[in-house]
């Protein structure tokens, strides 16, 4: 018998319990041997301890070292600030991974297969930002600081370099803006070819491009890409755009990884105005989970779980509302776990 694991489970607000649900009954139909400590954040954390990210969550997450987690609403008024962002700084969760791969053959964009790796804790998401007053308007200047560290740049690119050649990928690009900003992304891509140099080359291609070229490049011809790496707010609007080019963020999973922690994600919002009703897709938290399989070892279940959605979209033409069917959350659970069942 399999050695357990210990993995903190947070549903999370508004449709994340519905999809967590159908993801759970994914992984059970494949048996993976998760020990889920069930905790709470966002809304839900407000509501149970008076902080979107309790106490007990974070104590969880340090003794586990490994959550799956659904989408998180923070709070409006208040002063909370981002769960998301304080569970990136708590745990050093230096590099982020998006894949956005094609599962619905036929779509203006076809046979879609990128990994955008962003640096996920520096660069303009530091929050070092203030106001200067002048006269009578208390907002009369914004300052924000952006802050990247040569250490902060080695974590996330020597990660994509072996994350990419472990998966047998063929280029990485590092997207930039360092012919503007010299020293805030220069630093980033002069680090990029250093490394390459020292400890990649002949093992995977290194090229570059600045963000605005990437962004168009993407639209027009997409497959000229492989694997992106780049820095915070880059890979947050990167990340958004490589998801549209495969049906949208109900198909995009991301994998937050650091040191001493990994958190797995839908990085699609809670959804208020279908929570309840039964009808949210769950593929995002489904590919989530397929990528902690494969973070904890499990890859033949981690390619089952994919094999089954896979077959359930397109053998089974079994899909939600969003990607043009009439299946609600429920039906199309029953169809993965049918698949994974009978696979």
């Amino acid at each position: 018998m399999s050695t357990r694991i210990p993995a903190t489970l947070i549903a999370g607000d508004g449709i994340g319990p519905e999809i967590m649900d159908a993801t759970l009954a994914a992984l059970d139909a494949l048996e993976a041997p998760f020990d889920w400590d069930a905790q709470v954040a966002g809304l839900g954390g407000v509501k149970a301890a008076g902080d979107p990210l309790p106490q007990a969550t974070l104590d969880s997450i340090r003794r586990t070292r490994l959550a799956l987690k659904g989408p998180l609403e923070t709070p409006s008024g208040g002063g909370y600030r981002s769960s998301n962002v304080r569970l990136r700084e708590a745990f050093k969760l230096f590099a982020n991974m998006r894949p956005a791969k094609t599962m619905i053959p036929g779509g203006r964009f076809d046979n879609i297969d990128l990994l955008v790796f962003r640096e996920n804790v520096e660069g303009l998401y530091m929050g070092y930002e203030h106001y200067i007053p002048i006269n009578d308007d208390p907002h009369a200047v914004a300052i924000a600081t952006g802050v990247n560290t040569r250490q902060g740049a080695r974590n996330i690119l020597d990660y994509t370099f072996r994350t990419a050649i472990a998966l047998g990928r063929k280029k990485v690009t590092v997207v930039h803006k360092a012919n503007i900003m010299k020293a805030l992304t220069g630093i980033f891509l002069e680090t990029a070819y250093q490394m390459h140099k020292e400890k990649y080359a002949g093992r995977i291609e290194l090229d570059d491009v600045i963000v605005d070229a990437c962004c168009m490049k993407l639209v027009i011809n997409p497959w000229q890409f492989d694997t992106l790496v780049t820095t915070n707010l880059f890979g947050d609007i990167l990340s958004d755009l490589a998801a549209g080019l495969v049906g949208g963020l109900g198909m995009a999973p991301g994998a937050n990884i650091g040191q001493d922690a990994a958190i797995f994600e839908a990085v699609h919002g809670s959804a208020p105005d279908i929570a309840g009703k039964g009808v949210a897709n769950p593929i995002a938290l489904m590919l989530a989970a397929a990528l902690m399989l494969d973070h904890s070892g499990f890859h033949d279940k981690a390619r089952r779980l994919r094999q089954a959605v896979s077959e359930t979209l397109n053998a089974d033409n079994i899909r939600t509302g969003d990607l043009g069917g009439r299946a609600d959350t429920r039906a199309f659970t029953a169809a993965i776990v049918a698949r994974i069942r009978n696979g």
